[in-house]
């Protein structure tokens, strides 16, 4: 890359860190909304936008965010999501105000099912997920955290399942917690709602990276931009199948993933992938689902 190129590569970084943080800003003061959608460069920023509540996800944050999670998702200029929260509290689950007996039972029916919906929803999406943990995630909180491509915490974050304690087992964060930790661990955590700090949790496979407050936004931007530097259509198939043979025996799993492969290489970007990597120079994406061949 030439000088002039490095100078305005810089430039756009720096601009376009200078864009979240006045958004960022903006967004602060802004309390009408339980959360908050912005996009840019093909990043896609949704804030649970509710500390009063500690961001717990009511019925009407739970639809907020799968309404910020589906608009225009299918779209080319949409390549990675980031959910973030305001506040010390990522989110503290569900609000236990719309728990109790006088709801009814078809509300607590409708909230459950929405939080499913909006759990699966974050992993059948045809772009990464990632979480930017910065505090306290529990129960349903931490469902959400553990239902993400990628996470990225604090390491003064903490996480725990602590419905046991109040006489609510955390069944549902268990699915998606049990499917990110081992049995025990998870067992531990439902067991005795004690909560897991940020290093047990890295260590566990809940996260994938834990750094200092100061780099949280840095950091996971920069995974953010990595996606975005890479095919919409390839990395799309490749998170469909993963998610898809992880339920799979091993027999299965190879099956799925080398027809996979297959469909893979018969894509435009997949066949300019190799051609680029042969040809020693970098790809250029066409971003979009035409075959190069049947």
């Amino acid at each position: 890359m030439t000088v002039r190129g490095i100078y305005k590569a810089s430039n756009l970084l720096k601009s376009s860190g200078e864009f979240w943080r006045i958004w960022m800003r903006k967004m602060s003061s802004d309390s009408s909304s339980l959360t908050v959608r912005k996009q840019q460069d093909g990043i896609r920023r949704i804030i649970l936008n509710n500390p009063r509540k500690r961001n717990a996800l009511s019925l009407s944050m739970l639809e907020s965010l799968r309404e910020n999670l589906l608009t225009d998702s299918h779209t080319p200029d949409l390549r990675v999501i980031i959910i973030s929260a305001r506040g010390p509290v990522f989110s503290s689950g569900h609000d236990l105000g719309e728990l109790t007996s006088a709801r009814g039972r078809e509300h607590h029916i409708k909230v459950f099912q929405t939080c499913s919906e909006v759990m699966t929803l974050i992993q059948d999406l045809p772009v990464p997920v990632i979480a930017m943990v910065n505090g306290v995630a529990t129960a349903a909180g931490c469902q959400l955290v553990a239902s993400c491509d990628i996470a990225v915490a604090t390491d003064k974050s903490t996480f725990a399942t602590p419905g046991v304690s109040v006489g609510l087992f955390c069944s549902t964060p268990a699915v998606a917690i049990g499917r990110a930790l081992p049995r025990k661990v998870v067992m531990e955590m439902l067991l005795t709602g004690r909560p897991i700090s940020a290093q047990d949790a890295l260590l566990h496979g809940l996260l994938s990276k834990v750094v200092c407050e100061e780099q949280l936004e840095e950091q996971t931007l920069a995974i953010a931009r990595r996606v975005c530097e890479c095919s919409r259509p390839v990395v799309a198939l490749g998170k469909s199948v993963f998610h898809r043979q992880m339920s799979e025996g091993r027999d299965e799993a190879y099956v799925c993933a080398s027809a996979a492969m297959v469909e893979n290489l018969a894509l435009r970007d997949g066949q300019e992938g190799v051609r680029a990597f042969l040809e020693k120079r970098r790809p250029v994406w066409s971003n979009t689902d035409e075959l190069a061949h049947m």
